[in-house]
């Protein structure tokens, strides 16, 4: 499924469309591993006749169940795009691809929401990194000498200069 308008129906007056799309027919779902999209993609949009272009302003909501990149937990996320709005040209170089009367907007809100995406989602801001597990009884105390080795730097600890 697309969404698309008719231009025809542009030249007199603004649409309102209020409908939902799934993020398989937009492609979502295989885009991050640490992020899945698992119901549909909400959308309350206007379009109108603007110039030599269209205007598309309106809402687009969707739920991302993540997993946190820093210690793995699940957790979701509502992306909220309160304020979309694209500007698309008719004419020029720019100009959208139109086939008959009709406008395709779904790449358009597809781009929005990637872009809404989490580049590193965390299930909270201050998420520790997971930390290494020792084995049972062999928990290193204070100030041993083996905490020094877990260290990417313990080598140069024991240079002499």
């Amino acid at each position: 499924m697309q969404i698309t308008i008719n231009l025809r129906h542009l030249a007199t007056r603004s649409l309102q469309l209020k409908d939902e799309i799934s993020a398989d027919e937009l492609g979502l779902n295989q885009l991050d591993e640490l992020i899945r999209v698992p119901g549909p993609v909400l959308y309350e949009l206007e379009v109108q006749k603007m110039g030599p272009g269209i205007l598309v302003t309106g809402r687009v909501t969707v739920r991302l169940e993540c997993e946190c990149a820093r210690c793995l937990k699940p957790f979701s996320l509502l992306a909220d795009l309160k304020d979309f709005a694209v500007q698309l040209s008719l004419e020029g170089e720019e100009a959208v691809e139109v086939d008959g009367d009709f406008v395709d907007l779904t790449p358009y809100l597809r781009e929005d929401i990637v872009l809404a995406f989490p580049q590193h989602p965390l299930c909270e801001p201050g998420c520790a990194v997971l930390k290494k597990q020792t084995a049972p009884g062999n928990e290193a105390q204070p100030g041993d000498e083996s905490q020094m080795t877990s260290s990417a730097w313990a080598v140069l600890n024991k240079l002499k200069l």
